[in-house]
């Protein structure tokens, strides 16, 4: 099933409650590309490879292509969050607890923005749809076992995978530079991180892009009255809108999460900038094409880990890693219980 655009349009101009759900789901996508989106030109910032305001622009440009190119070619990631959880057959009452989740999401991640703490908006809007399920049906039966083990695996998959492939590249990356002159090398380097960057800006959007197109199609359909719709087609004109939101939130940059990712905890070179974006690259892809809904925030994280870990343990500022990784493992429980409390109020309220 899909959406033509103008049946959209003209649902959205007479259903109130489609508008507040298409208002939110703007906000979440907009918090992502602005909190999340900015993780994938850290590095070539740091590393000076390139200007902040350059890395902002390239990677709005290429967040637009990746969530445009990757959707159309596997929409995997989508279906798997569309399917991950059941809102029963009160599309209503479904509705209802759908916005809270999103109402939530936002407040998680702007608080995460506000310390500087690089949390992942993709488990974020995991554990917010969950904990909204779980009010909606009074208890764990609105969570689907089969879709929700995907997203398990990818959290495996972005934390040991990342570190991994990060310390691997750049072990790679150091046999094969070895006996050439560093510094004639800067330039063909520096390039090359720029490049590299612009494949995880590009993975981004093709990753988390997918993850709010789920969501939305989601909200469409519930607000049409809905709530059994199980397979879907993305539209085009979706595919473009939630490109652009993510392109736009990232237009206005996120230094606070640049500083805590790109300066603070590793001091990267050039080389070692450009091996952990490739690592992310080549991690980012192989779960877009499982459809392993992972998360972009730590697949970069942990692949600069292992590239910082590869020269020396010493050299990673686990201080700043244990911070991010309390605040990733308080993501699930903390934005679902505030998602799941939003949920039994806003149903109560509305």
């Amino acid at each position: 099933m899909s959406v033509a655009f103008s049946d959209f349009l003209g649902h959205v101009l007479s259903n109130k409650a489609l508008m507040i759900t298409v208002l939110l789901m703007m906000g979440v996508i907009f918090v992502n590309g602005w909190t999340d989106a900015t993780n994938a030109i850290a590095t070539c910032i740091s590393t000076r490879s390139i200007s902040p305001r350059a890395a902002i622009v390239m990677a709005a440009v290429f967040n637009f292509i990746g969530g445009f190119v990757m959707t159309i070619m596997n929409p995997m990631v989508a279906e798997t969050i569309y399917n991950m959880v059941d809102f029963g057959a009160d599309a209503r009452n479904a509705l209802v607890a759908l916005c809270a989740a999103l109402f939530a999401i936002v407040l998680w991640a702007t608080a995460a923005w506000w310390f500087g703490i690089p949390t992942s908006e993709s488990h974020a809007l995991i554990a917010g749809v969950s904990g909204a399920a779980i009010a909606l049906q009074g208890g764990i039966g609105g969570i689907n076992p089969a879709e929700w083990i995907k997203v398990i695996y990818g959290l495996g998959l972005s934390l040991f995978l990342g570190f991994f492939t990060g310390w691997a590249t750049v072990k790679t990356t150091e046999i094969v530079l070895r006996g050439f002159n560093r510094r004639k090398l800067y330039t063909p380097l520096r390039f090359a991180q720029i490049i590299s960057a612009a494949g995880m800006a590009f993975m981004h959007g093709a990753q988390d892009g997918q993850k709010f197109m789920g969501v939305f199609m989601l909200g469409i359909f519930l607000a049409q009255g809905q709530a059994s719709v199980t397979k879907f087609v993305i539209p085009l004109w979706l595919i473009v809108l939630c490109s652009l939101v993510i392109a736009l939130g990232t237009s206005l940059g996120g230094m606070r999460i640049i500083k805590s990712i790109g300066l603070d905890m590793v001091k990267l070179e050039t080389y070692q900038g450009f091996s952990a974006d490739l690592a992310g690259v080549i991690c980012l892809f192989i779960a877009s094409v499982f459809g392993l809904p992972v998360s972009t925030t730590h697949t970069k994280t942990t692949a600069i880990m292992g590239v910082g870990a590869a020269k020396r343990i010493s050299a990673v500022n686990w201080g700043i890693v244990k911070e991010m990784f309390l605040a990733w493992v308080l993501t699930f429980p903390g934005c679902g219980l505030i998602s799941f409390l939003m949920a039994l109020a806003f149903m109560k309220v509305f």
